[in-house]
Parts: C-alpha cells; structure tokens; sequence
C-alpha cells in the first residue's frame, strides 16, 4: 500500500479537510487554515512518516512505549505533537486513521468534530 495514498485517504474522508504543499511536504488542513497532519518524506532524515496533533501526553507514552514506531518531530514536538513512522514492517492502518482522527479533534472546531460519525477505515 501507498503510505502517501493510504495517509491521504484518511485525512479526505474527515470534515471540510483540504491538502496542499507545506515546506515542501503533503500537508492537511481543516477549513484551508490550521494543519492537523504533514507528511514527512524523509524531510530531516531518511525515514518516512508524518507528524501530527495529539492530546495531551500522548506523545511521551507513544515514544516511550514504542520508539521505533513513534517520535517526537521537530518544529512541533514541543508542542506535544506525534510523529509516526510509515516505514515499518506492517503498519496498522487502523491504529493510524484512530491516529489522525484524534489529531483531528484536536485542531477542529466542535462543530466539525461532531460531525464525525465513524472513524475512516
């Protein structure tokens, strides 16, 4: 499967969500405005994966608990951001759209999230 296409896919299918270029990467946008997601195509180092939103210490247990899997990306890490590797043996596309929706709820207005019946995929 397509990281990009399969990364893509997810974000679509959530309320008014819009891509374009961001430095350079596939970025997602709620209302054209405020990112949730950015791919990183190996944009500071040779893996593949993307950054996101996340609730608060999310981030600390994911890395912790999974480090070659998770991590904390630049620029937006210290604002409690996830980076998730997609160049694993046998990603869990499942866990990555719960993933995505969660940074979803994070940056969207209520009356966005609360349109979000089910999860994608």
């Amino acid at each position: 499967m397509d990281p990009l296409a399969a990364l893509r896919e997810i974000c679509r299918a959530l309320p008014e969500t819009t891509e374009r270029l961001s430095h350079g990467e596939p970025t997602w946008f709620i209302r054209g405005k405020k990112t949730f997601v950015m791919y990183a195509d190996h944009h500071h180092d040779d893996r593949l994966a993307f950054w996101c939103a996340a609730p608060a210490g999310v981030q600390e247990e994911l890395v912790a608990a999974d480090p070659g899997r998770f991590f904390r990306p630049p620029y937006v890490g210290h604002r409690g951001w996830l980076g998730v590797y997609l160049d694993v043996d046998d990603v869990d596309w499942e866990e990555i759209a719960e993933i995505v929706v969660d940074a979803y709820r994070q940056i969207a207005p209520k009356s966005l999230v609360e349109l979000i019946q089910v999860r994608p995929h």
